[in-house]
Order: structure tokens, then C-alpha cells, then sequence
């Protein structure tokens, strides 16, 4: 027998149970027989090979374990392993910073759906987005979110408050606050579902003030008069005049006045006309998209008289000859629809050229002021929500107001008609 075979053959040293092996660098190596009936040598907890510096660390080592394997406490080194890797990925997890957190956030409702189901459109995700990266991430930075708690929520919400409105710097509220803390809630909400915090802090949000006027503001101010709505559209670039009237007329929303097309307008005879409100122009990736806000606002309506003669001369003088052609140019004629950007300035001119008009009218009341006359003549509730394709009845509840004065209208007439009556027989 070779020296070097009896060198190896000296180097293991059979213990009582198990065996030691003295390595070439020095160190020593256990081995043990495991009741699964392999035979393992000395691992980590993290299922890596493990050595000693002497023949006692190794010997109490292999002791350590025949403890556990008499106790029934042994496991395979592969699954201590797999399970403390589990644990450790659990811990990061709780321990991950809310930027980091909130950054894969925006990512997952880029594609995850909302509660009805549908995918969320990019101007809401990208709202969503304004939200994290302009007030919470400055706020929050790479604070753990398990130590985002109800005290430091009401921090953050005392400098929000304190924020002057943009819109209109006496309003005491600014329209900051409430949209910020709804994406917070939902940021740790979700994080709750996985198990990054063991539930949300119970924050109340606050509900939905008015900002853009102040407390003793009358809802009636939004609405312009006639005369108004013919100063603006007298104000507007003739190409562009038509919206003004789309808007007032046919309450139509911005977006959907600037998504019709040559298609959309029906003709009947010269005097009447039907508008199918079928797609808006998005805001946000100029393209025409058939994914109205909500599926009330696909419909169709009656245009009013008063604009026939103008609506035709602006298909006339404006609009190109093919059936998809945008009713709303860039150019005369042209194949691109104009886009919001641009509209919003064209607006601000139009309206900064009227007088009267009460300051930070948006294109928006002229929609409130079709639909408040609307109502002023008869109109139901079921009728308005068509004619504004609401799909939300209290949103519509705000013309009930002028339903009744048109309702106390009627009745002062019919009550001085009868009177009137009344008063004549007694004469007779």
C-alpha cells in the first residue's frame, strides 16, 4: 500500500457515530449518516459546505446534530436552506423602502385591472404617477412602509393643507390633499395584501371640496348666458368657432368634441340633423379612442336648430370631404384632429376676449350651461343624464335645482291663470 493511500486512510478518524476527516489545508471535515439513509458532510445553514479549524469543533459539531436527529428536529441542510431563504426574502420585503415599494407600485396598475375589471386608462395611471413622484416619494423618500403609521400620515397631511390652491389661493382648500392621501391608501393597501404590513393605517380621507370658488360661491355663476355663449363663439377662430357651439348645445365634453368626425353628423333634410357621440380625442396620447368615460357618455343626439346653418357652413368651409375626416381640424381641411394642448390656448384666448364673463370660466360650463337651460325647460332626470351621458344620477342632482325654478315657473302661471278664472265667476 502506497504512503500516500495510508496517509488518507489515517486521516479519518470513525468517531462512535459518524466520522472525521482531516483535509489537506488542515481543517477538518464531518460526515454522518442521516434517517433519511444518506450519508451528508458538515453544511451551513445556508446549504454550504462547512469545515473546522480543529478535530473538537468538528466532533461537537457532529454531537450537535445527533442531538437533533434523536429529538426529531434534523432536516435536510437543502431545506433549512429553502426556508431560510423564504424567511429572508419575507424580511426584505417588510423592511423595502416606500420609494422602492412605490415604484413597483405604478408598475403593477399599469397592467393590473381596477375593480370593474377594466385596465386602467394612462391619464389616470400617469395622475396616479404625479401623485408619487411630486408629494409622497419627496415625503416618504426610502422610509421603510412598515413604519409609515397614522402619526406620520397626519404629518404629511399638515404640509399638504398648508399648500396655497393654485386655482384659487383664498379657497381654504387646495386640491392637493385629498387626491395625494386616496393614492397613499391605495399604495398601503396593497401592501397589506402582500403582506408587507399587517394592515393599512385607518385613515379617513377627506371629502371632495370645492376649490376653484370660494365658500359663498352660487352654482348658478357657471352658467353663461346666451348672449355670452354668442360673444364666445364670435371671439373663437371661425375653424374653431363650432366648438364652442358643440359644447353649449350639445353638451358635449371636450374631449368628445374634438374626437367627432364628418361620420358622426346625420342629416335627415336641410333643417335637421342627429350628432352619434361615438370616441373623444385622449388628452394624453392624441389618438382618437372609443373608450368613453363611461359607457352612458356613447349616445346620440338631437341637434338643436339654432346651429344647423352654422354647423353646415363649417363642414362646408372647414372639413374635409371623407367620411373619418375630424370635425375639428388643425388645418382647414385637414386630416389631424386639433389637439387639447393647443384648444386649451385658443380657449383662453377666446374667453380673455369677452367681457362679463365671471374669471376662471372653463370650457367645461358651457356643457353645465347647455344642460342647465336644458332643464330649465323640462327636461327629466333620465332625460338629462342622456342628453350629458352621465352615468352617475347624483352628478345630474346638481340641475334639479333649475328644474324647480322652472317647475315654480309653471305653477306661479298656472296658479295666476286660475285666479284668473276664479275672479271671473265671482264677476258673473
Amino acid at each position: 500500500m502506497s504512503a500516500t493511500k495510508t496517509r488518507e486512510i489515517a486521516a479519518v478518524r470513525r468517531e462512535s457515530w459518524g466520522s472525521l476527516r482531516k483535509l489537506p489545508s488542515g481543517r477538518w471535515q464531518a460526515r454522518y449518516p442521516a434517517p433519511d439513509g444518506e450519508m451528508y458532510t458538515a453544511r451551513t445553514e445556508d446549504d454550504k459546505p462547512l469545515t473546522f479549524l480543529t478535530k473538537t469543533d468538528a466532533r461537537a459539531w457532529l454531537a450537535s446534530v445527533h442531538t437533533k436527529i434523536a429529538r426529531q428536529q434534523w432536516e435536510p441542510p437543502s431545506v433549512v436552506a429553502a426556508r431560510r431563504r423564504v424567511v429572508a426574502e419575507a424580511e426584505k420585503a417588510r423592511s423595502i423602502g416606500f420609494s422602492e415599494y412605490a415604484e413597483r407600485w405604478v408598475a403593477l396598475i399599469r397592467t393590473q385591472p381596477n375593480r370593474s375589471g377594466r385596465k386602467r386608462a394612462i391619464a389616470t395611471v400617469r395622475s396616479y404617477k404625479s401623485k408619487v413622484d411630486g408629494y409622497l416619494v419627496p415625503e416618504f423618500e426610502d422610509t421603510p412602509v412598515r413604519q409609515i403609521d397614522e402619526a406620520r400620515i397626519r404629518e404629511m397631511t399638515d404640509r399638504l393643507d398648508a399648500i396655497p390652491s393654485p386655482l384659487n389661493p383664498k379657497s381654504k382648500f387646495n386640491g392637493i390633499t385629498r387626491p395625494v392621501l386616496i393614492v397613499l391608501m391605495m399604495i398601503l393597501r396593497q401592501a397589506a395584501r402582500e403582506g408587507i404590513i399587517p394592515a393599512a393605517p385607518n385613515i379617513s380621507i377627506p371629502k371632495q371640496e370645492a376649490v376653484r370658488h370660494d365658500a359663498d360661491h352660487d352654482e348658478d355663476e357657471d352658467v353663461a348666458s346666451p348672449e355670452q355663449v354668442e360673444a364666445l363663439y364670435a371671439a373663437t377662430p371661425d375653424r374653431w368657432a363650432i366648438m364652442v357651439l358643440f359644447a353649449a348645445w350639445c353638451q358635449l365634453r371636450r374631449g368628445e368634441c374634438l374626437g367627432l368626425q364628418r361620420r358622426d353628423i346625420e342629416w335627415h333634410d336641410d333643417a335637421t340633423a342627429t350628432l352619434h357621440v361615438r370616441r373623444q380625442l385622449n388628452a394624453n396620447t392624441g389618438d382618437y379612442s372609443e373608450r368613453l368615460k363611461s359607457d352612458a357618455g356613447r349616445r346620440t343626439l338631437s341637434i338643436p336648430k339654432l346651429m344647423i346653418d352654422r354647423l353646415r357652413d363649417h363642414l362646408r368651409d372647414n372639413v374635409a370631404t371623407e367620411a373619418k375626416a375630424p370635425l375639428i381640424p388643425t388645418n382647414i381641411r385637414g386630416s389631424v384632429p386639433l389637439s387639447n394642448t393647443r384648444w386649451g390656448y385658443v380657449w383662453a384666448d377666446a374667453r380673455d376676449g369677452v367681457a362679463d364673463l365671471r374669471p376662471r370660466f372653463r370650457f367645461h360650463d358651457l356643457r353645465h350651461t347647455g344642460l342647465t337651460i336644458f332643464a330649465q325647460e323640462g327636461a327629466t332626470l333620465a332625460e338629462l343624464m342622456r342628453r350629458g351621458g352621465h352615468a352617475d344620477i347624483r352628478v345630474v342632482l346638481r340641475y334639479q335645482h333649475a328644474t324647480m325654478a322652472r317647475d315654480r315657473e309653471l305653477a306661479d302661471r298656472m296658479s295666476d291663470r286660475v285666479a284668473e278664472q276664479i275672479n271671473a265667476t265671482r264677476k258673473v
